[in-house]
């Protein structure tokens, strides 16, 4: 019973196949790179849509600070060598540095910027005492984004492909 169960084994890989043939190679090679195609882009996007996240979150944080700031003080400038505005002291949050100059700080008013680095370099959010957002994309900017949502007339950050900024 070995012996023919050896002979049928022998018989059917000779006649079998034993491999792949280059046309189902090159069709799987080709299934991959279409996939590749889609997939990188897509995926790109959603790391970037992520990593702005950081900025919204950090600038919502550092501006309910200068609003208890304010409430202390009356003020958003420092106030002699007693107390500092939260914002002059830079915060990192992601990929995002959340600072603002003295030079945007008044009694009355500030500006507070998120600037990106690595993979979000060149996004700019900035946020104000009247809750005015704005958006600034450095050139070249990531397909379907918009560039540029000026502070005056913009009601919302851009924080994902294709957003509009009012």
């Amino acid at each position: 019973m070995a012996g023919t169960l050896q002979s049928k084994i022998k018989r059917l890989t000779k006649n079998g196949q034993q491999g792949f043939t280059l046309i189902e190679l090159m069709i799987v090679v080709a299934i991959i790179g279409v996939l590749v195609a889609v997939a990188l882009p897509a995926y790109r996007d959603y790391v970037i849509r992520g990593s702005v996240t950081d900025a919204v979150t950090g600038l919502t944080n550092v501006r309910a600070d200068m609003e208890r700031y304010y409430q202390d003080y009356r003020t958003y400038q420092a106030v002699g060598t007693t107390a500092s505005p939260p914002c002059l002291t830079s915060q990192t949050v992601g990929r995002f540095t959340i600072s603002c100059t003295a030079g945007n700080l008044t009694a009355t008013t500030y500006l507070i910027t998120a600037t990106g680095s690595g993979n979000v370099s060149g996004f700019s959010y900035t946020i104000n005492q009247a809750d005015a957002k704005g958006t600034a994309i450095a050139s070249p900017a990531p397909s379907g984004w918009q560039i540029s949502c000026p502070i005056a007339s913009s009601t919302k950050w851009v924080t994902k492909k294709g957003d509009a900024c009012s």
